[in-house]
């Protein structure tokens, strides 16, 4: 019948709104429109979705006068859920708010008659989140670092956002925000935690789907507390706001954080105090600190007082000029064994490493320039120590074929090192004499390189054969003195010298051993023999034949002696004289020239056969005459040589260093008592005919030829003989590629006459040995990975370097670092750790102040890693690293054994 004006406009909350259970529902509703009193009345009435007792009538009512002084709470009795309301003034009126739990639909409805009516419905979902940590209790020292996981899942089947959140409590304090990430994925530090955070000590990570990561590097003692982290469910309403359905934290871990004690302690260690020369002694200079890995320490090796090394915090050691030459032979070394222990180690020591040693350690301290100023420096007491000369430890045994001799007969003399003697060493023996006077006089002496010097007063006799010393195998020897005199009675003294080849390639003795032993001569005083003998009774027509007459006893050079010799032809009666000699020295030169007289003569005739006689007729003032007188017959053939040298080939490839075995084998020879000069030879491609390396006489002296002079062999040529005399050895050691060749010995076979004197009958070259020494195989390999990295200004960042394979575990490595910008073609030397580990850095104008912050280290071997601190955006490009791998030689030379290219490592700095 007439119009009807609503004066009241209720405006409530848009929908659908969705809670988790057991969570809280916030609802409003706005009222607008109204002009009339200032007091208005609210009511709220519940709807459920699910049915109910119909004795349960939730209805809350709300009154208020305009303008609000105060907020009104009402609270519903009776139920089971908890009802709060409360109002609020708005520019377009009044609002009214509750706040419920449960799962229903609310219409809102004013008193008045004039409202306008709204309805809000939220919608309860399960909630499933979990926020789950292991509780526990960590003890940590002060600069320590901490890190915490937290597990933060969840299945709502609506779209939500969760944000975490780290938190520190001690006791009642309330907790203190360290790190978080917002529902919108951005990360924020509190402000106790922002400085820390924004220098990379606190980091926030995320570990997979559900795990979140806090760590914190460098702790405080501020820092101990309980540790939790919180999460929170985010959904967003139809308005766009966003909703905290839930919120839940993990059980929490208690951190206790010890501080540190600034102060360190260092002390010096070494298993002993006295050492032999050549033994090796290793020092331990040990740090006691707390915190070792987080503060920088460099240390420094002194001896009396002279700087050998020092070790910077990158742990690369710089060592002074005489000590480097050492420590790149290999006969030193200084390094870092671990953060609390430094070594110094000699490998060989010698006699002017005595001395008192010690180390320093400096802490220093990083400024945040990257550079290192001193703090506090600390030494302990020195250590001294003696380096005593060598000993040796080997042991003689003489042998002495007869104790009581007539004057006349053969002395012999053996020389047995029975223990101690080391494959790398090398021995010297010296004869000598001690008379009745204990006069000392040396006859002969067989040095290290197996060169024979007689004495002074036995240089004579030793030049024609009347005195021999033969090395019949390692460490035997072998003196043999011929037609014995009354002089030659007294103790016969053996001493053997031991020697070892230090790393420097000088020998050094090792020590000495001696031996005697007596020997007692029986003259013949003035009666004397004469025997006639022939070593070729029979020979045949125009054959050469040779005699010998010998004389017992050898008289002193100064009895004059006379010899005649005369023949008798086959058939007669009569002598006829063919040659006398007389002597005013030595008998032995006579009888020489006697046999070489002989040697000419040819037995001819008419007749096929014919008999001779020979006789000597020998006089000593007076005449004598040989009785029965010495009978040739002129019918057997001459026996011919039997000498017969191995002729067969064989070829020999091995690598530098290792030994060269040559063999020359006698396989047949004619008399048991055949003696040998052997003389060995190389031929090379480039030379015509072979040159000599090595003679060793039939009386085992030694000859050193051209060719060993001039390549220096001598110190490497070791020469042997087997004990039944067939076999001859020699041992190029440590062989290099320039020795590479054709090589072969040509054998003399020399026999002794009756008289003592030596002649070669025949000789024999061996076949061919094909020796190739080639350097080792290159076994160098640099890890071929490429990568990339991507990382924020001012981050750490660190490039490795993998030297999985080398050549040999004793070679040296240089390891080069390189960089490729963008926009440039040619590589950039960054930095390179030589061959002896000293740290080089490239153009100071093209680094800039990147050498600043540079620090290349080796924590393994063939790990080689370079840091870049505080990196920047123009740090940017393709790095990688080049090594060269370096050996020694057998001359104790360094080569360039191989190189390799790692895989580039491309590093990609971003700003923030």
């Amino acid at each position: 019948t007439g119009v009807a004006l609503a004066q009241r406009q209720v405006t409530v909350q848009e929908g659908p709104l969705y809670r988790t259970e057991g969570s809280h529902v916030t609802l409003w509703c706005k009222v607008s429109g109204y002009q009339g009193p200032a007091e208005q009345n609210f009511q709220c009435s519940e709807s459920f979705n699910t049915p109910r007792s119909t004795e349960d009538k939730p209805e809350l009512g709300l009154s208020a006068s305009a303008p609000l002084a105060h907020v009104a709470w009402v609270q519903r009795e009776g139920v089971s859920d908890r009802v709060l309301g409360y109002l609020l003034p708005t520019p377009v009126g009044l609002c009214g708010a509750w706040e419920a739990a449960g799962g229903h639909c609310c219409p809102l409805l004013g008193v008045s008659a004039l409202l306008t009516p709204g309805y809000s419905c939220p919608t309860v979902i399960p909630d499933s989140l979990r926020v789950t940590a292991i509780p526990q209790t960590l003890n940590k020292v002060e600069h320590d670092s901490l890190e915490l996981k937290c597990e933060v899942s969840k299945s709502t089947v609506q779209h939500s956002h969760v944000s975490i959140a780290w938190y520190r409590q001690r006791g009642s304090e309330a907790p203190v925000e360290i790190i978080s990430l917002s529902r919108d994925f951005v990360l924020r530090a509190g402000s106790a935690y922002a400085q820390r955070q924004a220098t990379g000590d606190v980091r926030l990570d995320k570990v997979g789907e559900t795990t979140s990561k806090l760590t914190i590097y460098n702790l405080h003692p501020s820092d101990q507390g309980e540790f939790y982290c919180e999460a929170a469910e985010w959904i967003q309403d139809p308005d766009d706001s966003w909703y905290a359905m839930t919120r839940k934290r993990s059980q929490g871990t208690v951190v206790n954080v010890q501080a540190t004690d600034k102060e360190f302690s260092v002390r010096l260690e070494t298993e002993k105090r006295m050492y032999i020369v050549g033994e090796p002694v290793e020092f331990r200079c040990i740090l006691e600190a707390q915190n070792v890995p987080d503060r920088y320490f460099s240390i420094s090796w002194a001896f009396n007082s002279s700087l050998i090394a020092s070790l910077g915090p990158n742990a690369v050691p710089v060592l002074n000029n005489e000590f480097a030459q050492r420590e790149a032979l290999g006969q030193l070394k200084v390094a870092k064994e671990s953060d609390n222990v430094f070594v110094l180690k000699i490998y060989r020591l010698r006699l002017e490493d005595s001395g008192k040693y010690n180390c320093r350690v400096t802490e220093r301290e990083k400024t945040v320039t990257g550079d290192f100023i001193d703090k506090e420096s600390k030494r302990p007491k020195n250590i001294p120590i003696t380096v005593m000369p060598l000993k040796t430890s080997i042991s003689l045994e003489i042998i002495n074929n007869a104790s009581v001799v007539l004057e006349g007969e053969s002395l012999r003399f053996g020389c047995n090192v029975r223990s101690g003697f080391g494959p790398q060493s090398r021995l010297s023996v010296t004869w000598q004499l001690v008379d009745k006077l204990n006069r000392r006089s040396e006859i002969v002496r067989l040095d290290r390189e197996g060169t024979l010097h007689p004495g002074p007063a036995y240089a004579e006799r030793s030049s024609y054969g009347g005195i021999q010393v033969e090395q019949v195998r390692p460490g035997s020897f072998t003196l043999e003195i011929f037609n014995s005199v009354k002089a030659d009675e007294g103790h016969y003294e053996c001493r053997v010298a031991e020697w070892t080849r230090t790393l420097d390639g000088e020998w050094q003795m090792v020590g000495e051993r001696h031996m005697s032993t007596p020997v007692s001569i029986t003259a013949l005083e003035a009666g004397f023999a004469v025997t006639a003998i022939s070593r070729t009774p029979g020979v045949t027509y125009n054959e050469s034949f040779d005699l010998q007459c010998i004389i017992k006893p050898h008289y002193p050079s100064w009895v004059p002696v006379s010899v005649t010799w005369r023949f008798q032809p086959a058939g007669s009666t009569e002598f006829h004289d063919l040659v006398t000699f007389t002597r005013d020295g030595g008998i032995g030169v006579e009888m020489r020239d006697l046999v070489e007289y002989l040697n000419v003569l040819k037995a001819n005739g008419n007749q096929e056969r014919e008999d001779s006689l020979v006789h000597p007729e020998s006089r000593e003032f007076l005449s004598c005459v040989n009785d029965p007188p010495l009978f040739l017959l002129l019918h057997s053939p001459l026996t011919v040589t039997k000498l017969q040298v191995s002729k067969s080939k064989r070829s020999i490839t091995l690598v530098e260093n290792r030994p060269i075995p040559l063999n020359c084998s006698v396989k047949s020879q004619t008399s048991p008592d055949s003696h040998f000069a052997v003389l060995w030879y190389v031929h090379k491609p480039s030379d015509a005919d072979g040159k000599l390396i090595l003679k060793t006489t039939h009386s085992s002296a030694f000859e050193y030829g051209t060719y060993a002079e001039e390549e220096g062999l001598r110190g490497r040529l070791q020469f042997e003989r087997s004990a039944s005399g067939g076999l001859f050895s020699l041992t190029v050691q440590r062989a290099e590629v320039r020795d590479s060749g054709s090589y072969y010995c040509h054998v003399e076979e020399w026999l002794l006459s009756p008289n003592h004197a030596w002649y070669k009958l025949a000789e024999e070259v061996s076949g061919r040995t094909e020796v190739t020494v080639k350097q080792p195989d290159n076994r160098l390999q640099v890890s071929q990975t490429h990568k990339n990295i991507t990382v924020l200004e001012n981050e750490w960042v660190t490039l490795e370097c993998l030297v999985s394979n080398r050549t040999s575990p004793s070679s040296q490595l240089l390891v080069e670092w390189s960089v490729w910008r963008p926009g440039r073609s040619e590589k950039e030397v960054v930095a390179w750790l030589s061959r002896q580990s000293t740290l080089h850095y490239g153009d100071p104008e093209t680094l800039g102040e990147l050498r600043s912050r540079l620090h290349l280290e080796s924590p393994a071997p063939g790990l080689f890693l370079l840091s870049i601190q505080n990196s920047t955006v123009r740090d940017s490009g393709a790095y990688g690293c080049r090594v060269e791998e370096w050996l020694l030689d057998p001359a104790d030379r360094w080569y360039k054994r191989a190189e390799d290219v790692s895989g580039l490592i491309t590093l990609a700095v971003k700003q923030p």
